[in-house]
């Protein structure tokens, strides 16, 4: 008997980590380096976790045998509320908390906990794939809404007013593009989720990683009269990605979620609980001396790396690039007219196999066409201007048959 993949995988990609990997793990295996600058994982290029946290985790790892609260343990989800209640979020407690291994697992689950079959969510074009595929295995359908180029990425607030249906349940707010929303952008969506009776789930896992001037707006601090998922963890601004530790923080009206939220506190029960040892890293990252504002502040390590890929990218014939405001990410645009790719997983590939360079394609972020690309910005400022080189000088000769 032939084992065969569930057909709910059909429609589902993760190109974070898709095909392409495979081939840059046989590369390696087969003696070659190959620069990955597919995921966001600042441990591999040099960026280390601050110590009180590392030594918070061993000094409190006898107390981590067994299972905790399926929420997660007290002082840290109080801590986490905390922070929340330093937003101006007054009402939040500690029982608004639910700790996670990482933000995926928290993303699984409040889907999971909200969708019926053919139930919609509204998730940003390009997005962060993870929503669309958990929404598509939950049984749902994520209509994309479409995030402007020439307008620093900002959302189409009327092709997401477009997008709602009488099947709409939620409407998710993140930018894998580096983007970070003004003030009155996340009022537009969150005036469109009132008008329509839509849960929001906010996705901040780049909350502190800004650059220049660009601020931060919390989602729930904005509307208190809303139910809005506040997504967080450690994976990013603290550098711990490995730890699997991140927290969800509900507010808003709860009588308006309280069938939802049972379903959410039934989820998480059903794992048991969060990673241990991981939980007790929340407090002393949450209540230490935040690292991130010196790495991205002018003259830090990721400020000057931001700087180079965003200038090295422009400078690249056919290619231009928005200059992110946050996070870890460009996403450089190919002009068809230079560069006419009609497969851009194709150009990944065919990139990696000749320069040893492994990024995403555009549409693996649910980008409508393949005129698009993802790069990290971690690797210090020089390799990535070695990497840009390389990659301008593989475009100039490349060319696609169909």
């Amino acid at each position: 008997m032939e084992f065969r993949q569930s057909s709910k995988l059909s429609e589902v990609c993760y190109e974070i980590r898709g095909p392409v990997i495979e081939h840059a793990n046989a590369l390696e295996e087969a003696g070659h380096s190959v620069l990955r600058l597919n995921t966001g994982n600042p441990a591999l290029f040099g960026f280390e976790a601050p110590e009180e946290i590392v030594q918070d985790m061993i000094r409190m790892l006898p107390q981590a045998h067994g299972y905790t609260d399926s929420r997660g343990v007290l002082s840290a989800r109080r801590a986490v509320a905390q922070r929340y209640q330093a937003l101006g979020l007054d009402e939040v407690s500690v029982d608004d908390v639910f700790l996670g291994n990482g933000v995926s697992e928290l993303v699984t689950m409040a889907v999971q906990a909200l969708l019926e079959d053919g139930d919609e969510i509204l998730i940003p074009a390009p997005d962060f794939p993870l929503w669309t595929a958990v929404t598509t295995l939950s049984g749902g359908k994520a209509v994309h809404y479409v995030c402007d180029e020439a307008a620093d990425w900002y959302p189409d607030l009327d092709d997401m007013a477009s997008k709602i249906t009488d099947q709409t349940k939620a409407v998710e707010i993140i930018n894998p593009t580096g983007a970070v929303y003004p003030k009155e952008i996340l009022e537009g969506i969150l005036d469109l989720a009132r008008r329509h009776g839509l849960m929001v789930f906010a996705d901040e896992i780049y909350d502190q990683i800004l650059y220049d001037d660009a601020v931060h707006h919390s989602v729930a601090a904005l509307a208190p009269d809303l139910v809005v998922l506040t997504f967080c963890g450690l994976s990013k601004t603290y550098r711990v990605a490995g730890f699997r530790s991140g927290w969800l923080v509900i507010t808003g009206p709860r009588q308006h979620a309280r069938d939802y939220l049972e379903g959410l506190t039934m989820l998480a029960s059903m794992r048991l609980c969060p990673n241990a040892p991981a939980q007790f890293a929340i407090q002393a990252a949450l209540g230490g001396r935040q690292s991130i504002r010196e790495l991205t502040a002018p003259g830090g390590a990721l400020h000057e790396q931001r700087d180079r890929a965003w200038e090295k990218l422009n400078e690249i014939p056919g290619v231009s690039c928005v200059k992110p405001k946050g996070a870890l990410y460009a996403f450089p645009r190919l002009d068809p007219k230079v560069h006419p790719i009609h497969d851009d997983e194709k150009f990944v590939l065919d990139l990696l196999l000749q320069e040893k360079i492994q990024v995403v394609q555009g549409t693996g972020f649910n980008w409508p066409r393949p005129d698009h690309f993802r790069i990290l910005t971690l690797p210090h400022a020089d390799d990535l201007d070695a990497a840009i080189s390389r990659i301008g000088r593989f475009l100039s000769g490349y060319r696609q048959g169909r």
